[in-house]
């Protein structure tokens, strides 16, 4: 029996199968940081460097693995940190638990030191579930019922222990009035189908079609079976959310990559030209990618009813999990003759391909940052994780990257928050310390805190089985996401005093720390340096010296978009010839044979 409510959370936690905790000391945790040394560091409290990392760390552990990841911070401005990461997991759908500290319950409403409203503050992030924990027979309901919640409903949810409360002698609930028991922490599993006229009316909108697409999402992930088969028998097209991009391989030519913003040309045109559409496990929020309303007769599958027809005006919503969903409808399918659709669909993704290949070899000033990926593309181990941050590191990510045996990868989807890659690719060695993990950031989220977590990596690299940590850094030495996004949305030329960074040497950074650096500055360079990074035996940091004004052009971009970022350039851009000059030599390998 756990002497105090803090041991007890800790012994809780074990029986959750939970091996770590990202997080930060601070007095609002004491009795909690107390307990993990009392209990052997079991599970393992692993220190972030600031408690929004810890929040990401636990995102990127739960992406990877699908179980529960746990944060842990203290009162007042710990707490308030976390918030970040936990609303990075509330918008991609991820099972996260944070446990935070409060001031003790004799202060509570004093104005007391680090003393803030955490029931208001977390209300939003945690709706799903939230509980403060003021006498010890609350727990275990309350820490179970956070866990069985988050990984049911795919979202973060919070437990606040105030100071004093942690340090109590634990008492369990007892059968009496007033008083919430608990089961032994498990999940069983369940599928859900939907009923035979549902799934009929289904079967009819797909066999009428003569041109199927499908958009599958993060959601797909356990029906990859499932969804071969129904491309087999249909012809498909199957294009990718960015959160499903690691859920089919790139190899498989019917198969047209991301879609969106950052996504691909193929995927465009399979929507553009599409009279039937399959939605299943994705919330893109990105309506304006898929095809025109009217234009398709459209299917949807999503175990969160919440989701269905939420971006596109279906015709049939199939409640339900994708692979149970998936396996009774294929049964009610009719086998196309749809050679020709299917052709021009292995058509454009062949010269797709082609295309991103022959830009990303366009020369630059110094690196194309097209390059980096392309080359990394072909060398990365089939068992790899690549987190991408957000900016233009994502565009390459999401374009240059095929993804292929059993790789997984992940960025913030929906949030799109700077400083997620590193934070994540920790998270994702703590997940599965025997495979290879890669990073890939610009310069503005390593300065905002990814240089921060290299000596997170440098503390526990000795726990990793496979050593290799990639964080490859493109440096441009400007926000340059935000540049773009300023010259192509509202045609205003680069503003320096807000998009130039200051000067660092990324791989100087990383040797002073123990960890390996290599420095790339020329494009003949860039090959060799992903070869030796990965043949190397420990965490090492690439720092690629880009050409920010290689353009990010979107898979269709419209004449808005042009005219605006024409409109940047007449009103003087300060490097505007250099960005006509790329931007022409890049779109044109979509025009040349």
């Amino acid at each position: 029996m756990a002497d105090t409510v803090a041991d007890f959370v800790l012994d809780r936690l074990r029986q959750w199968g939970v091996e770590q905790v990202f997080a930060y000391p601070g007095d609002g945790i004491n009795g909690l940081v107390a307990a993990f040394g009392r209990a052997d560091d079991d599970p393992k409290f692993v220190q972030a460097r600031h408690e929004e990392m810890a929040a990401f760390a636990a995102v990127g552990y739960a992406k990877f693995t699908g179980r529960v990841g746990v944060c842990m911070a203290t009162s007042g401005p710990g707490a308030i940190h976390l918030l970040n990461g936990l609303y990075d997991a509330k918008l991609d759908h991820v099972p996260v638990v944070a446990i935070v500290g409060q001031t003790a319950r004799s202060a509570m409403g004093g104005s007391y030191q680090q003393e803030v409203d955490l029931q208001a503050l977390y209300k939003d992030v945690a709706s799903e579930y939230l509980v403060e924990v003021n006498v010890p027979e609350q727990l275990p309901n309350a820490l179970d019922r956070a866990f069985r919640t988050a990984l049911t409903q795919r979202a973060p949810t919070a437990l606040i222990i105030p100071a004093d409360v942690q340090d109590l002698k634990y008492t369990p609930p007892q059968h009496e009035f007033k008083h919430v028991p608990s089961s032994p922490p498990d999940l069983p599993q369940a599928t859900m189908v939907p009923p035979p006229d549902q799934l009929a009316a289904a079967a009819e909108v797909i066999n009428a079609g003569e041109k199927v697409a499908v958009l599958a999402g993060q959601g797909a992930r356990p029906a990859v079976e499932e969804l071969l088969q129904f491309a087999d028998l249909t012809g498909a097209g199957i294009a990718k959310a960015l959160l499903g991009k690691d859920v089919l391989s790139d190899e498989l030519s019917f198969v047209t990559g991301s879609i969106g913003l950052l996504g691909t040309r193929p995927s465009w045109e399979l929507m553009q030209e599409c009279d039937t559409l399959l939605i299943v496990g994705s919330s893109l929020p990105y309506s304006q990618f898929l095809p025109e309303f009217g234009q398709a007769r459209a299917v949807q599958i999503d175990l969160d009813g919440r989701f269905l027809g939420l971006r596109y005006p279906t015709e049939v919503n199939l409640l339900g999990d994708s692979r149970s969903t998936l396996r009774a409808l294929l049964p009610l399918l009719t086998r196309k003759n749809a050679d020709g659709w299917r052709g021009k669909i292995e058509k454009n993704v062949e010269q797709w391909w082609d295309t991103v290949g022959k830009q990303a070899m366009v020369d630059a000033d110094p690196v194309n940052p097209m390059r980096v990926v392309h080359e990394l593309s072909p060398r990365v181990p089939e068992n790899a994780i690549i987190a991408a941050d957000s900016g233009s590191a994502a565009n390459w990510y999401a374009r240059n990257l095929r993804m292929r045996g059993e790789m997984r990868g992940s960025l913030s989807g929906t949030l799109a928050t700077m400083g997620c890659a590193v934070p994540y690719a920790i998270g994702a060695k703590f997940a599965h310390p025997d495979r290879p993990v890669i990073a890939l950031a610009g310069d503005g989220a390593m300065q905002m805190n990814g240089l921060a977590e290299l000596m997170t990596i440098a503390r526990y690299r000795s726990l990793w089985a496979d050593q290799r940590l990639i964080v490859c850094v493109l440096h441009n030495g400007d926000l340059n996401q935000v540049t773009w996004e300023l010259r192509a949305m509202g045609g205003a030329p680069k503003f320096e005093e807000s998009q130039n960074l200051p000067e660092v040497s990324y791989a100087d950074f990383a040797r002073g720390i123990g960890l390996g650096g290599i420095t790339v500055d020329r494009p003949d360079q860039v090959g060799p340096a992903w070869e030796q990074a990965l043949a190397s035996d420990g965490p090492t940091v690439l720092d690629v010296r880009c050409d920010p004004e290689v353009p990010p052009i979107p898979p269709h971009a419209t004449f808005d978009q042009i005219k605006s970022t024409t409109q940047a350039v007449l009103r003087g851009d300060p490097n505007a010839w250099h960005m006509a000059k790329e931007g022409l030599k890049t779109k044109a390998q979509e025009l040349l044979p």
